[in-house]
This record gives C-alpha cells, structure tokens and sequence, in this order.
C-alpha cells in the first residue's frame, strides 16, 4: 500500500491475512452479538458491519491503494468513518479498534499514525462509555492499553526491519567488495604474468632475433669482398639462432610438460606406466577406451600430473603389486581411472599436509579437476586397494585459462 514499503516476504504476506482475518472476525462478532441479543436495531448493525467489511475488503484489492500513500490514507478514512458509524449503533464495535491502530501505524506517517491512533482509541472510549450512559477509569484502560500495545509491536517490527535491511546492505557490500578483490587480484596475476613473459622474450628471443638481423646483414655486406668474414658471421648467426631456439623451447616447456612433447596424451600414459613398472616393483598396466577425442593443453597437463601424482602415492604408501592406468572417452567427457591392490587407507581420517611429511597430492590433485570444471573421488578402505576416478569436461568452462605452469 506504501510506495516505500519493501516487497511482501512469506512473514509481512502471513501478518497481513491475520489481521484481515481479524477484521473480518470482529465486524462478523458485532453483527452476531447484535442478533443473538435481541438487540433493537440489530438489522442496521449487521447492514454496516457488511458495509464496514466490504469497504475495508477493497482496499488490498485497488491497485491505486496499493501504490500510493494519499490512496491509501483516504481509503482509510473511509474504513474509519464506516467504523464510528458501526461505534454509534453497537458497543462491540469497540473491538474493532485494536486492528484499525495497526493499520494507522503502518499506513500513515509516525505523526498522522500517532494522531490517529489517539483519536481512534478516544472515539473507542467515547462510545462505549455512550452506549454504558455512564463512564469509569477502567473503561478507558482497554483501547488505551491497546493502542499502546500496537505502537510498541509496529515500532519494534521497523527496527527489527530497518537492522535487518542494514545487516543486508553490510552482507552485499561485502559480497561486491570480495568480487571486486578477487577480480583485481586476478587481473593484477594476469599483469604481471604478461609483463614477466614480456621481460623474457624481450631479453632473449628479441634480442637474439636482432644479433641475427644485425650479423646476416653485416655478412651481405661482406659477402663480395670478403666471403670469410660472410662466412663467420653466417655462422655467429647460426649460433645465435641455435640458441634463441633453446630458448623457444625452453618457454615452451614451461607451458608444456616435456612428456607430452611429440606424443599424445595416451601415449604419455602409456610411456609413464613403462617407466613406472621399470623404476619400481610395480606392474602399472594402461589402458584406452573410447574413440579419442581431442583435449586442450590444460587437460592434457592435468590428467598426466593426476596419474603421476596417483602412481606416485602408490609406489610410496600403497605397498602395491600392481596399479591399473585407465584413459576413456565417455561422451561429453574423459575419464582417468587408478586402481591398485594396495594396503588401502581411510579418505576420511588422512593426515593434515605438513610440509615435511607431505600430504598434499590428493589436495593438488583435486584443485587441478575442479580448475577444469571437473570432479575427483577416491574411493578405498584399509586392506582393500584404491580407487582414483578423475572425470573432466570435454569443453572445459569459458573461465578457466590454460595452464602457464603445471
């Protein structure tokens, strides 16, 4: 009804239909009593009581009472009018003045509302002490003290309200300020990655490349009359090109895990069981199913240091006889399988990471699926082996970046 009032929560919707109910209960109880008594004019009092719920009905059906506070205010003038009219010809009307404060409370400013209820709760004193023809102290104690009641109840609910609001306004403020961090913290990396990577290739490859542009040019230009002298710049350019493709490819190393240089992902597994079951007593057998599907390099480098990570703990802790290296392509995903014979051990008692004992493999390895959009599970008990099941995208989210480092 107020142009300022917040949006109705499940609570504000529930309080509104109790005093609905309320009100209507109470017209409902004026109209019997008038009845049932026997009551001279009893005709009259239930036609306003229908007149007094029927103008008090429209209200929360009008959009324009909704919407605007002078709407609302005029509607409740006409509620009150249609309530001293009731007031005049039933002293149980004077009930009907409990739910009118919380309605003048919450629909009027604090001054208009204090006025209103002041008024109302003098009319309710007024007329019963009319229809009494007589009046007394405790006559007045009812509306007073209910009036007093409301004024505390509606006050305390705007303060529990207004709090509630600043305590909401904090919790947003923070949630911005922590993304608005994280996204300065990730642009701040992304800058000084770049301005590294820049320093790098600025004192290597484009210094290289420029003493092979400075040293051919200084051989053409020795080549017709001294071709020994072409000859050995020829060959310090040479060099020089020798070692900025060194330098290539140690950048690109740096991107790359060597393992998977000139082979594809199923054949460093493969390579990496071999060497395992060579270095270590340890038979690691691979394993592909599924028709291939390409990866990108940041998944390529993931599931490799998840499997040497895997076969590492296994030849460390497990006291395994054998591990089973399993690659498969599953629709829209990949799967990396790893299971041994081992000893086993609880996942849910493992030891904190200590950076001398260790214990961070399962961590890393769990951060790098999850970086991928991923999930890791490891599944084992004591004397039962392990299971390992790393399961990835095959179109990784639009977030993640590729690796630089693995």
């Amino acid at each position: 009804m107020n142009t300022a009032a917040p949006a109705p929560t499940p609570t504000t919707r529930a309080l509104a239909w109790c005093l609905h109910l309320l009100v209507i209960g109470l017209l409902a109880l004026a109209a019997g009593r008038a009845v049932t008594g026997g009551r001279p004019h009893a005709g009259v009092v239930v036609a306003a009581s229908a007149v007094c719920g029927l103008v008090y009905a429209a209200g929360p059906v009008l959009p324009r009472v909704r919407r605007s506070r002078r709407a609302a205010a005029l509607w409740l003038a006409v509620v009150g009018a249609c309530w001293l009219m009731l007031l005049a010809l039933s002293p149980d009307a004077v009930w009907v003045a409990f739910p009118l404060y919380f309605l003048q409370l919450h629909l009027l400013p604090r001054r208009a509302g204090l006025a209103a209820v002041a008024a109302t709760a003098l009319a309710a004193i007024a007329g019963f002490a009319a229809h009494q023809h007589s009046f007394s102290p405790a006559m007045a104690i009812g509306p007073a003290l209910g009036a007093a009641v409301a004024v505390a109840v509606v006050w305390g609910y705007e303060a529990l309200y207004r709090e509630s609001e600043h305590r909401r306004g904090l919790i947003e403020e923070l949630t911005a300020t922590r993304a608005d961090l994280a996204a300065a913290q990730h642009t701040a990396g992304v800058l000084a990655e770049r301005d590294r990577l820049a320093r790098e290739i600025h004192d290597t490859l484009a210094q290289g490349l420029s003493s092979i542009q400075l040293l051919l040019r200084a051989a053409e230009r020795a080549l017709p009359q001294a071709p020994q002298n072409a000859a050995r710049y020829v060959d310090q350019a040479r060099q020089a090109a020798v070692d900025n493709l060194a330098e290539a490819r140690r950048f690109v190393a740096a991107l790359t895990p060597p393992t998977l240089e000139g082979t594809t992902l199923a054949g460093a597994l493969e390579r990496l069981c071999a060497t395992t079951s060579a270095r270590h007593r340890l038979t690691a057998r691979f394993r592909l199913t599924g028709d291939p599907a390409p990866l990108t390099t940041a998944q390529e480098v993931a599931l490799l240091r998840i499997a040497q990570s895997a076969l590492a703990n296994t030849v460390r802790h497990a006291g395994a006889t054998s591990a089973d290296v399993t690659l498969g392509y599953l629709g829209d995903h990949v799967a990396l399988d790893i299971v041994d014979d081992g000893r086993g051990f609880d996942p849910g008692r493992l030891p904190a990471p200590d950076p001398e004992a260790g214990g961070f493999g399962l961590a890393a390895m769990r951060a790098r699926a999850h970086a991928l959009g991923g999930t890791l599970t490891v599944t084992s008990a004591p004397g039962h082996g392990t299971a390992l099941a790393a399961r990835l995208p095959l179109t990784p989210p639009a977030r993640i970046q590729p690796e630089a480092r693995p």
